[in-house]
C-alpha cells in the first residue's frame, strides 16, 4: 500500500481526491486548515514524511471575486502555503503535484495549449502564477519531480454554492427563476471526477511537466442554463443582470492533447452527463 499526503483533503476537489486514493488502496494522510495551517512554516515542517511516496498539494483560497476583497489571504495561503509545502517536499525528497488553476486570461488563440502566454488577470490567478514559478524553480535547482495541473472550470458533487453550475442548479430547482451577472462569457467545464482521474495519474507517471485538464469545449452561461432546464424539465426565466466581472475573459477552451498523449488521459463524462448526475443530486436534497 501506498502513502500519500494530501493538502486541501477537505476541500472541494480534496475530499473526491481521497475518496479515490483509498478506493484504489492507497494510505492516505490528509491535511486540512484545521489540522495543518500550511502558512505557517514549523506547523509544516512537523508533518510526518514516514514512507510518503507522494504529496498532491490541493491546500489554496479559491473564489475570484473574493481574491479583489482580501488579495492577501490568497497570496498568503497559495504563495507562501505552495513555499512551506515546496520546503517539505525538498526535505523528505518527496514527488509532487500541484494543482493550479487558469492563468492564461484573455486568449490569444484558441484551443489553449499549455505554451500559450501566462497572463493571471485577478489577484487569485496571480497567486497561483507566482506557486507555479515557485514549483518550476524548486524543479528546476532542488532535483524535485513536480507535476503541475491547470484545470479549467470544476463542477461536480459538493462544490460551493457561490460557483456558477450549483447556483443555477439550485434556481432552477428552487424556482425555475435564474438571476445571473452576465450570460455570454463561455467556459471549458470539467467535471470532478475526470480531474481526479488525472491528478491519480499525475503520480503513476511523473514528467516533471504541466498538463492542461479540461473537455476541449466551451459553453455560455445561457447554454449552461438552457442545458439544466432541459435536464430538469423546467421552462426557466432568465434574469441577465449585464453585468462583466473585472477583467472577464469572454471564452476558453482548453487544448488537452498533451495529457492524452502522454498518460493516455481523457474525459469520460461530457458536460450533460455531468450536469444530470448533478441535478438528480440536488433534487434529493
Amino acid at each position: 500500500m501506498k502513502k500519500v499526503l494530501i493538502t486541501g483533503a477537505s476541500g472541494f476537489v480534496g475530499k473526491a481526491l481521497v475518496d479515490k486514493l483509498m478506493l484504489l488502496n492507497y494510505e492516505v494522510i490528509a491535511l486540512n486548515h484545521k489540522t495543518c495551517d500550511i502558512t505557517i512554516f514549523d506547523n509544516v515542517m512537523k508533518t510526518d514524511m514516514i514512507d510518503i511516496c507522494h504529496v498532491f498539494h490541493l491546500a489554496a483560497k479559491t473564489f475570484v471575486p473574493d481574491s479583489w476583497k482580501s488579495p492577501e489571504q490568497f497570496y498568503s495561503a497559495n504563495v507562501i502555503g505552495t513555499l512551506n509545502i515546496l520546503e517539505l517536499c525538498k526535505k523528505n525528497n518527496t514527488n509532487l503535484t500541484y494543482i493550479s488553476s487558469y492563468l492564461y486570461g484573455e486568449p490569444e488563440y484558441l484551443p489553449i495549449d499549455e505554451h500559450h502566454v501566462l497572463k493571471p488577470n485577478n489577484p487569485y490567478a496571480h497567486s497561483k502564477y507566482l506557486a507555479e514559478k515557485l514549483c518550476e524553480f524548486y524543479r528546476d535547482n532542488f532535483d524535485l519531480n513536480i507535476t503541475i495541473i491547470r484545470p479549467f472550470n470544476i463542477y461536480g458533487k459538493g462544490q460551493n454554492s457561490q460557483f456558477l453550475i450549483p447556483h443555477i442548479i439550485n434556481q432552477v430547482l428552487k424556482n425555475a427563476v435564474v438571476t445571473v451577472e452576465n450570460l455570454t462569457p463561455k467556459r471549458d467545464y470539467i467535471y470532478l471526477d475526470d480531474l481526479v482521474d488525472a491528478i491519480v495519474l499525475s503520480a503513476k507517471e511523473p514528467l516533471n511537466t504541466t498538463y492542461n485538464i479540461g473537455s476541449g469545449i466551451s459553453y455560455s452561461v445561457q447554454e449552461v442554463i438552457e442545458i439544466v432546464g432541459k435536464i430538469a424539465e423546467v421552462d426557466v426565466k432568465i434574469i441577465n443582470k449585464n453585468v462583466l466581472r473585472k477583467n472577464e475573459v469572454n471564452n476558453v477552451v482548453s487544448d488537452i492533447s498533451k495529457i492524452n498523449s502522454e498518460l493516455g488521459w481523457s474525459p469520460k463524462y461530457t458536460f450533460e452527463d455531468g450536469l444530470r448526475f448533478l441535478v438528480h443530486e440536488y433534487s434529493r436534497t
